[in-house]
């Protein structure tokens, strides 16, 4: 199930634990906890955020990585070869 959670947030189509645990068949808290196994484990790191700020983006109404929001995770280089 690990690959699999890997290959959906590789895809960027999912936004939430929940809209994984649902993909998966599985729980939001269970997605949770194997998302952080993988980012303990290198397959998985937090995307960076831009620098300038929110207040001056104008796309910051459409951004999900706005402070209090989701955190977004992408695949390392580890990651990518595991999903191969």
């Amino acid at each position: 199930m690990l690959k699999s959670l890997l290959k959906l947030i590789g895809s960027g189509d999912y936004r939430t634990p929940q809209e994984l645990a649902e993909v998966l068949g599985t729980s939001a808290p269970l997605v949770e906890q194997m998302i952080a196994q993988l980012a303990n484990s290198g397959y998985l790191t937090v995307a960076e955020m831009c620098s300038e700020g929110c207040e001056h983006c104008g796309l910051a109404s459409a951004c999900q990585a706005r402070p209090g929001n989701l955190r977004l995770w992408m695949l390392t280089a580890k990651g990518m070869r595991a999903c191969l």
